[in-house]
């Protein structure tokens, strides 16, 4: 197997859970934490909200992740930061819920296929198990006491009013050893049967359960939502609850979103085909028709890249038929296999069936070793009704043919994720390959477009105030009908006409009627909400004259064509927004500089340094009291005191994973093997490791015993030292390298990498919505604009565009924080400059102008910008003119036009 390397948005998801994780034990409670980590990362504290039936303090929270982003290998990877940085154990027991049998059986397959990127990041936890439940029914302690045991199963299978699902609750022999040498306490923490002398704790799977506090990871999380789903969950004692969902709830029960990714965001980093090229079609075979052609013109052009060496690809079309009714003329699943026959002359081994009766994927599957992607296969047509099996994923899909127009929801969200998902996670060199097909039956472009947008957000998973920009029109005359894709960008004027007689408006339908204005006194019918062909038609039949129908007939062309005036942002019109970066110089070959770590510094750990501070030792203190005792808050009602949750959880695990003996070798080479650090030797990291344990073990009151007892607490701190060490050996190779008396040679601003706002890949954590006040932005790169950190920030984005209308500066995009794929930044020795601005300043002829980065701070920033202000200094002075840097603070706009000139 290859090595996987996580997107950059797969990774920042992986830091937020690590960084909640950590702020779970710093800060009073994991509520405390949420708020505060998201505070942190994303600029506004989210409310967390506990689950009914829980403890109000387990860690509980969610990831959104649209449709193509790869949740499940998230999860797969998160549970490695689960025992390192949450429960503090080597092995844990996951409880890994799925929607339904199809699933369950997807899953468990790739996470046990050792050449999958899943299991691979499983792995990163250590040793691990997967299991069925059916096998976990059985399962020997030695396994749960020796390595991470993952338990797949469909939600329903707890639930305990299904008759086969009380297994997991009643006793079963082959559990019974998991019980030997049980303390009261975790007696007393058992699901108990009867009352009185005869009340028993059977040796159920459920009671194992409850003992081992299992970490539960919810797929798919929008379809578990229920009271009875989180009963069933809660009766297991778990530890923490982690959702995975495209489409969260947010009302009802809401759900804590820690991290969301951007449909944009995805598509910045290749993972999906955007936009949708909607076109729409009354007449079904000429739909049919259309959609054939584009899978050819397709298939063509990923010939043309095959022959130079891209990967093979055969374009696939996903036909959503009408369900057979009796005595109803439908365009079922057997009417259009005769179509793509009998007129398109289509083999029958080029299309394939896949509904209740007619299993042809599974068939496909069982034939091909890659399935409908394996280059033997030959089909090319996928022909459902209502939905593809569970599970089924090809990114060969590209084209969605729709003969219901849009009515079954459920499929067509279904459908719109298969054909969203990019082939390799790769982009084409034809842009018509990086981009998704929808064909529609149906002869009203406008409402099939919001529709199909509506089901971007309902099933995909987008947000909705990004969808406007991935639903495109296929056809120029389609495009005029679309404005909520010009949503806050397009003027519709009435169109007034003269009449020779009155039209009849009785009797048309009244939402026609109120798209028109009769004036009996002029003699004049305004119309004031665009007409389509069909609204037309009716408004024709309520006048009698030639003349009349035929003036009402251009008048309605008009309002729905040139009478439009759409407003396009400088993306949408296509113009370049493209920032040299800066490169170092690497064996005299430059390199993109964004990571501080290819620098050439020699570092060492010192064992002099080595050495436990007094903050290391009060934390160890603290968490031998929970090790010990459990730590104890006191009840707000009665004084009664309660132990609070994670130092529970942490007691409860203690029980049941009980540390081997480890002499202070073993303990040493236990904590480098889980201390990654790639920039040292072994024998350096092994040496300072060594003498840390050492000084630590003379410490008064630290045995080797509670040393092996705390060793994951020690990890963390051990982390947090070599950090800081290597950081402050980074920051003066840093120094040394880009502002030293030679920097010009090993340093350069050069087009050869550049940043390039993607017109697709703008994804602000938040829009700017009003807070500071309104301004009609004319000149912005995007037609979405990220939100503002103060009020100064947001009048400094208006005299930009105010300079921008004067024609000082051609436009400009307000720059996004930790959105790697979308934003342009400049390395620094300790983590990334994020400017707040980027204007692109006019230029001659086909020549682009210079490129200006603007940021402004506040009287209280200032004094901690100065690392921003000087490598945007030295950005600008490596650039020969082609790029300006500066930074403003209290209003001095005079400072941004001196830049200008």
């Amino acid at each position: 197997m290859t090595g996987f390397a996580p997107k950059t948005y797969q990774q920042q998801v992986l830091d937020s859970i690590e960084a909640y994780f950590h702020a779970c034990h710093a800060l009073p409670s994991p509520a405390v934490a949420f708020t505060a980590t998201t505070e942190r990362l994303w600029g506004r504290g989210n409310p967390y909200h506990p689950l009914s039936g829980f403890p109000a303090d387990m860690p509980y929270f969610c990831l959104r992740v649209p449709t193509g982003g790869g949740k499940t290998w998230l999860a797969a990877r998160s549970i490695a930061l689960v025992n390192t940085h949450l429960l503090r154990t080597e092995h844990s027991v996951i409880l890994w819920l799925v929607p339904s049998k199809p699933i369950r059986e997807q899953t468990l397959r790739a996470l046990r296929d050792r050449l999958h990127p899943y299991h691979a990041a499983l792995r990163e936890a250590g040793p691990v198990t997967v299991l069925d439940l059916e096998e976990a029914k059985s399962v020997p302690r030695a396994t749960l006491d020796t390595s991470t045991t993952v338990i797949v199963a469909t939600r329903q299978a707890f639930q305990v009013e299904d008759e086969e699902s009380r297994k997991v609750y009643q006793n079963s022999g082959a559990l019974m050893h998991h019980f030997d040498n049980l303390s009261p306490t975790q007696r007393d923490a058992l699901l108990h049967e009867g009352e009185g002398a005869e009340r028993t704790a059977p040796c159920s799977l459920a009671n194992v359960l409850r003992l081992r506090r299992p970490f539960i990871v919810v797929d798919e999380a929008h379809n578990s939502r229920t009271p009875l789903a989180f009963d069933t969950l809660a009766r297991f004692r778990p530890s923490g609850v982690m959702e995975l969902t495209a489409t969260p709830d947010l009302e009802r029960t809401p759900s804590n979103v820690l991290h969301s990714v951007c449909a944009a965001e995805l598509k910045a980093e290749e993972m999906i085909k955007l936009p949708v090229v909607l076109e729409t079609e009354p007449n079904w075979q000429q739909c049919l028709a259309d959609a054939i052609a584009k899978r050819e013109a397709l298939h063509a052009l990923a010939d043309q890249e095959r022959r130079v060496g891209s990967p093979y690809l055969r374009p696939l079309v996903l036909i959503q038929a009408e369900p057979r009714r009796a005595g109803i003329d439908t365009l079922d699943v057997e009417r259009v296999r005769n179509e793509l026959s009998a007129n398109h002359g289509i083999p029958a081994n080029e299309i394939v069936v896949a509904t209740g009766e007619e299993k042809g994927l599974e068939q496909i599957d069982a034939d091909y070793t890659l399935g409908i992607a394996d280059p033997a296969c030959p089909v090319k047509f996928v022909l459902t009704q209502r939905a593809l099996a569970e599970g089924w994923d090809c990114p060969f899909a590209y084209i969605l043919v729709s003969m219901a127009s849009l009515t079954s929801a459920t499929a067509v969200e279904q459908l719109l994720g298969r054909v969203l998902r990019q082939p390799g996670a790769v982009h084409r060199q034809a842009l018509e390959l990086n981009k998704s097909y929808a064909f529609v039956v149906s002869r009203n472009f406008s409402e099939t477009a919001a529709t199909l947008r509506e089901r971007l957000v309902a099933g995909a998973g987008f947000e909705r105030r990004e969808v406007a920009d991935f639903v495109a029109a296929a056809k120029t005359e389609q495009a005029w009908l679309d404005w909520a894709g010009h949503a806050g960008r397009v003027a519709v004027p009435p169109v007034t006409i003269a009449l020779t007689e009155q039209p009849d408006l009785h009797d048309i339908p009244k939402p026609v009627r109120d798209k028109v204005r009769w004036d009996s006194l002029l003699q004049t019918l305004t119309i004031t909400v665009p007409l389509t062909e069909d609204e037309t038609a009716l408004l024709q039949a309520t006048v009698t004259g030639a003349s009349a129908a035929a003036a009402l007939a251009q008048a309605a062309e008009t309002s729905r064509t040139t009478a439009i005036d759409f407003f396009q942002t400088p993306a949408e019109r296509g113009e370049r927004l493209r920032v040299p970066q800066l490169a170092l110089r690497v064996q005299g070959k430059l390199q993109l500089f964004d990571d501080p770590e290819v620098l050439d510094y020699p570092w060492d750990l010192p064992t002099f340094d080595a050495v436990p501070t007094g903050d290391d030792l009060r934390a160890l203190g603290a968490g031998m009291k929970v090790a010990e005792f459990g730590e104890i808050d006191i009840h707000d009602q009665n004084g009664t005191l309660i132990p609070s949750f994670l130092p529970g959880v942490q007691r409860d695990l203690g029980l049941v994973y009980r540390p081997e003996h480890w002499d202070e070798v073993r303990l040493a080479t236990w904590l480098c093997r889980n201390l990654p650090e790639p920039s040292l030797t072994h024998a350096s990291k092994q040496a300072f490791v060594a003498a840390w344990v050492t000084a630590l073990l003379r410490t008064e009151g630290f045995t080797l015993a509670r040393a092996n007892l705390q060793k994951f607490l020690i990890r963390s701190l051990l982390e947090a030292r070599i950090r800081a060490l290597r950081q402050r050996a980074v920051s003066k190779a840093f120094q040394q390298t880009l502002f030293g008396d030679d920097a010009a040679v090993r340093v350069a601003v050069t087009d050869q990498y550049a940043y390039a706002f993607h017109a697709q890949a703008y994804a602000p954590t938040r829009d700017y919505d009003g807070q500071f006040g309104r301004f009609d932005f004319r000149k912005h790169y995007y037609g979405r604009i990220g939100n503002f950190d103060s009020n100064e920030e947001f009048e400094c984005a208006c005299r930009l565009d105010i300079l921008a209308q004067q024609g000082r500066i051609q436009f400009w995009v307000r720059n996004l924080v930790r959105r790697e794929g979308c934003a342009f930044f400049l390395q620094k020795a300790n983590g990334r400059f994020y400017p707040d601005f980027v204007c692109q300043l006019p230029g001659k002829g086909d020549q682009p102008g210079p490129i200006l980065v603007v940021e402004y701070k506040g009287g209280y920033g200032w004094a901690n910008a100065e690392d921003d202000r000087l490598i945007g200094g030295l950005w600008a002075s490596l650039s020969e003119g082609r790029c300006r840097f500066v930074m403003v603070k209290d209003k001095q706009w005079e400072r941004i036009e001196e830049q200008l000139r």
